[in-house]
């Protein structure tokens, strides 16, 4: 992350930002550190859409559905618009879960983390090991932070995130192929009341499972 996340520079960060009165905004760096180090959980709704580069910038329907998350490496994404799809972590494995095709793909967590957008908000701390992070300006209302991944080994090239008031509401997620994911978040909550099972995947009775570890 370019400057380490030490609990002394939270304190100060975290100051710093609500120190911050009138029209001015904490710079989009000073406002991931400080929800980096504060969050340690969150639940809230999505909706994402797909850009393709082609003429005119075609852009599919969205995708709505919900969201919790606890670090470092729980979470569970569930979409439920238009399509039924579960992403589940239990911190060790990753289970991706097709309710049409009954069919459920297992992953070791570590190798589909790592640089992958869902490690800047369900990871660790630790984001300065995979990205490098810079300042993108303020558009739509939002300060933007820049993730770009250290390794070549990721489906994305570049990372976008939106903050305002501390907390992240929109991500672009450009890939090698010219296709922009963009993600809006409402009704975002930070550090809800968790049950310890909340991230224990059941299997679902009589589905196929592929093991990709």
């Amino acid at each position: 992350m370019g400057i380490s996340l030490k609990s002394t520079l939270s304190v100060v960060v975290a100051a710093g930002a609500l120190a911050l009165t009138g029209s001015a905004y904490a710079s989009a760096l000073a406002q991931f550190k400080t929800f980096v180090a504060t969050t340690k959980a969150a639940r809230g709704e999505f909706t994402q859409r797909q850009v393709k580069k082609t003429e005119g910038s075609k852009v599919s329907p969205p995708a709505t559905g919900t969201f919790v998350f606890a670090r470092p490496g729980k979470f569970i994404w569930t979409y439920q618009k238009p399509y039924d799809q579960l992403l589940q972590a239990d911190g060790d494995q990753l289970y991706i879960y097709d309710k049409d095709l009954h069919q459920v793909t297992v992953k070791k967590l570590g190798n589909a983390l790592g640089s992958s957008p869902a490690a800047i908000l369900f990871g660790s701390n630790d984001l300065e090991k995979n990205f490098t992070l810079s300042e993108a300006g303020t558009r739509d209302g939002l300060e933007w932070l820049n993730a770009t991944p250290k390794t070549k080994d990721t489906a994305f090239e570049q990372i976008s995130i939106g903050l305002r008031n501390g907390a992240p509401e929109a991500m672009e997620l450009k890939d090698a192929f010219g296709q922009t994911s963009l993600l809006a978040f409402q009704k975002f909550e930070k550090n809800p009341n968790l049950g310890a099972q909340q991230f224990k995947f059941v299997m679902p009775k009589g589905a196929d499972v592929f093991n990709s570890n």
